[in-house]
C-alpha cells in the first residue's frame, strides 16, 4: 500500500473479512479499502453452496457479477441463474435475496453506501 493507492489480490487480502475487500468494516490502517461509500466481496463458491434464508436489505443497492462458474440469485418477484460471465443481478433497498452456486462459481458483489 502507498499514499492513496493500493494493490494485492482478492483471494487473500479479504480473507479475514468473509470475502469482503472494501467497506467501512475494513481497517483504516487499510488505506483506500476503508470506504463509507461502497462495498466489494470477491467470494469464490463451491458448487452446492448456499444461502438458503431470506436476507432482507432496506437501505442498500446490490450488484452480484457472476465472474465463472454457475450462479442462482433469488430476489423477490423472480430469480436468475448467471451462467456466462458478467452475467449479474441488480437490486435496491427493500428486496429480499437468497443465492446457490450450482456449480463451482466465483462472484463479485459490488454494495452502496456501505455505512447505513
Amino acid at each position: 500500500m502507498s499514499d492513496g493507492w493500493t494493490a494485492g489480490n482478492a483471494n487473500e487480502d479479504a480473507a479475514d473479512t468473509r470475502g469482503w475487500l472494501v467497506g467501512h468494516f475494513i481497517d483504516p490502517s487499510q488505506g483506500v479499502r476503508a470506504s463509507q461509500d461502497v462495498e466489494v466481496k470477491w467470494a469464490n463458491h463451491p458448487a452446492g453452496d448456499k444461502r438458503p434464508e431470506w436476507t432482507a436489505d432496506d437501505q442498500r443497492t446490490t450488484l452480484v457479477m457472476l465472474v465463472s462458474g454457475e450462479f442462482r440469485i433469488d430476489v423477490t418477484g423472480g430469480t436468475k441463474t448467471m451462467t456466462r460471465q458478467g452475467d449479474y443481478v441488480m437490486w435496491g433497498a427493500g428486496v429480499d435475496h437468497s443465492w446457490e452456486a450450482l456449480a463451482d462459481s466465483v462472484v463479485l458483489t459490488v454494495r452502496w453506501p456501505s455505512a447505513v
